[in-house]
């Protein structure tokens, strides 16, 4: 009977092609996966009382990351050297949503992502809120696997 439940968004897991240390790879939302088709408006000669929308190409959204802050973090040296150095080594992510077995039931494959905002909440001493970390990617697309 479970099959019938739409699964829970919470259980996720977040793979870089690159970095193997899962303590690193631990994220509390992933945002951004979303893709949108775009299109052109062409008017027929002769006919003014609508225009053809055809479809032209797909625009993927941002996909952000957020998680608290981890000391010695690779995928943070990653965010850094671009940011700073403009050096861009762009990253395949795997993001999977996993069952209450931790076995995965669909994943989209993000292909070659690099940061192009990288930010902090903010800091207030009458609060005692984590500091969250939050990396903004961009990348050309995504497929998906088993949805």
């Amino acid at each position: 009977m479970a099959e019938y439940y739409p699964p829970v968004g919470f259980h996720f897991l977040v793979k870089f092609e690159s970095f193997s240390d899962e303590a690193d790879t631990r994220f509390q939302e992933v945002t951004g996966l979303g893709v949108t088709l775009n299109t052109e408006e062409v008017s027929e000669g002769g006919e003014n009382r609508f225009t053809h929308k055809l479809p032209k190409k797909t625009s993927y959204d941002s996909l952000v990351l957020k998680r608290g802050i981890i000391k010695n973090s690779k995928i943070t040296e990653w965010c850094k050297e671009a940011i700073e150095n403009l050096n861009f080594e762009p990253q395949n992510i795997l993001v999977s949503l996993l069952n209450e077995q931790h076995t995965e039931l669909c994943s989209w494959n993000i292909v070659h992502a690099y940061p192009v905002k990288w930010s902090f909440t903010g800091l207030n001493a009458q609060s005692n809120d984590l500091l969250i970390e939050s990396i903004e990617l961009n990348y050309q697309y995504y497929t998906i696997k088993n949805l």
